[in-house]
Parts: C-alpha cells; structure tokens; sequence
C-alpha cells in the first residue's frame, strides 16, 4: 500500500522528544503533548525503541490506551533491542547524535538488525505501546552517522536479517508497511538499487528540509516518486536550526549555517511568513512526500505546527528563495512556482 494512502493526514506526531530528548521531561507534560496532537486531530504517531530507550513508546502507549485503534497509524523501528538489564545511559555511543537521550531510561540497548531480533523488537514494541499492531516498521539508522564506516556491513546484515522479515510480515498483513527510518541520504539509495527486498517508504530525517535538501533531491526523490513510494519527512526544522535553535543536526550551528538561516529569515520577515511555514510547506511540496513529522515536548508546539501548515505563504516569497540561491533550482515550491 503507498504511504500516502495508509497515512492519515499530511501532519504527523515524531514522538523523539518524549524519550527525553536533550532534558527530563515531566510525565504531566509527554501526556499532554500527545493529549494535543490527538485533539488537533494528529492520527499519525511515529516512535523508536531508541528514544529514551522505550521511554518514548511507553509514554504514547499510556496516552492512546483509551483511543480507538482503529482512528490512528502507529510506526516505530527495529534494529535496537531494549534489555532489562541498565547502564550509564549518558555514556552511550549514539554517533553523531551524541548524548541527545542521556535522560532517558537506564536499560542497555543494544544494536541488531538480525531476523530473529527484528521479531522481538516488534513483540517488544507491542507490550510498550499497548497495542495489538503496528502499521509501519522502518529499519532505524543502518547509516554512516551512527556506524561510520562501518555502515555498509550493518546494511548487509540488515539486509539478509531486518529486510526479509519485514517483507514477510508485511505479505503476511502483520504490518502493512516496511522502509528505513534514515539520517542519511545513502542507505535508502542503495535499498531501491538492490533486488529483492521491497520497501513501502521511507523515514527520511533532516534530508529534505529547507536548509539541506539538495542531495535528496539528486539522489533519492526522483526514484521514490517513480516508483510510486512515499517519504515521511523527520526533522523539517533541522534540529530546531530553522526556527531559532541552537542546534543543526544535534551539534551547535557552524557560522556558513547561521548565515544562510539568516538570510531566509530576512525574506520570511518581508513577506510576513512564519520560519515554521516556511519549513513545513518546503517539505510537503515534493510529491514524493506522504507526510512531516515534527517532534514536540510541549502541547502549545502542536498548535503553531498546525497553523504553519495551514498559513497562506505568497508566492513572491518562494521566488525570491530561489533567486537568492536559497533553495536548489530544482526543488518544487508550493503552488507550483
């Protein structure tokens, strides 16, 4: 089934944040933040057993126990087993992403992208987030950001471990879709090149965003939209660098960044658009695009995602974006600029 048709909307939850992404959220606050999704009418719900280590599915699994399974799309991931067994949880090898959930649960994780832990991922998944099924499982970083060069030997083992599973579960209607949930551009590229395997989709964070999103756009977009696949975009803020943040791709802005943020703020500001509708509204205009899913740790977040989505952007303001070299050429602008 293409994405766009299993999917619920063009705005989804990413749940990252409730695994105590960067700080220790309160209990009160995760479920009021998945309180305001579904009352915003949210009905897709994206989560990992990476975040917090379980922290994250536990969390949503409590808040959507009393919803109708029927009225919204689950996906989590695979590839990391959550054991009962704890550490020091701030002294992890998380790659690049360094020790953005140190505030997560204590029990070791540990990386398998095998057949036979693929099962009991998604078994595991299941008792945390308090549901009978998942709709889509995507295979979880199988990239160079958290393997180094080590990546294309976790793929392979992916590839004959996690990939034939999940087609099987998916042509058996255990789940209804499969992909990879991505950092990086490469994986998925050298997934629609292999025969054999036949993915759904693809979780792409941080790739086809406004500020980064020209190698996705060379490399991977055209074949995805050929295909007739879709791609949920992660991260649409890069790492909250679009809307005012410190941070891109988890580590402090870098000076050629700031600037080239800068000058899209100073054309968002002359047209009167929001930094958030800018970013949200580039994403979904590719057609290769199903669906963004913005994380948030606080409710009022929830609301300013649905009104970006819905804020009326002149087309002056793409035009200019491009002539300033801000955007690739060949990027497709809302309303067909």
């Amino acid at each position: 089934m293409a994405l766009k048709d299993l999917l619920p909307g063009r705005l989804g939850f990413g749940t990252a944040p409730l695994g105590n992404m960067f700080r220790d959220i309160p209990e009160a606050e995760a479920r009021a933040t998945v309180d305001a999704a579904w009352n915003d009418g949210i009905r897709y719900f994206d989560n990992a057993p990476f975040y917090g280590a379980g922290l994250a599915e536990i969390r949503m699994g409590e808040a959507l126990a009393e919803r109708p399974r029927d009225a919204y799309v689950i996906s989590t991931k695979v590839g990391r087993l959550v054991l009962d067994e704890v550490e020091d949880a701030s002294a992890r090898d998380n790659g690049e992403k360094g020790e953005v959930f140190k505030h997560g649960r204590p029990n070791r994780v540990v990386n398998d992208y095998s057949e036979d832990a693929t099962l009991r991922s998604i078994e595991d998944s299941l008792k945390r987030l308090k549901t009978d099924r998942i709709e889509i499982a995507w295979v979880h970083d199988v990239a160079q950001d958290f393997y180094g060069d080590e990546w294309l030997s976790v793929f392979e083992s992916a590839r004959k471990g996690a990939f034939r599973a999940l087609d099987r579960l998916r042509d058996e209607g255990v789940i209804r879709a499969w992909g990879l949930g991505v950092n990086r551009v490469e994986p998925i590229e050298l997934l629609l090149d292999l025969q054999g395997p036949r993915p759904d989709g693809f979780l792409l964070a941080g790739r086809y965003t406004l500020l980064d999103h020209g190698r996705a756009l060379q490399r991977v977009m055209p074949k995805v939209a050929e295909r007739g696949l879709g791609i949920v975009v992660g991260g649409p803020y890069s790492s909250g660098a679009l809307v005012g943040g410190p941070n891109f791709e988890y580590a402090p802005i870098q000076p050629p960044m700031q600037a080239r943020i800068d000058a899209i703020r100073a054309i968002a500001q002359r047209h009167g658009v929001s930094m958030k509708a800018a970013g949200l509204q580039f994403s979904l205009a590719h057609p290769a695009v199903a669906a963004v899913i913005p994380g948030a740790s606080q409710p009022g977040r929830i609301a300013e995602d649905r009104a970006a989505l819905q804020e009326v952007v002149p087309a002056d303001f793409w035009r200019e974006l491009r002539a300033a070299g801000l955007v690739d050429p060949a990027a497709p602008l809302p309303g067909g600029v």
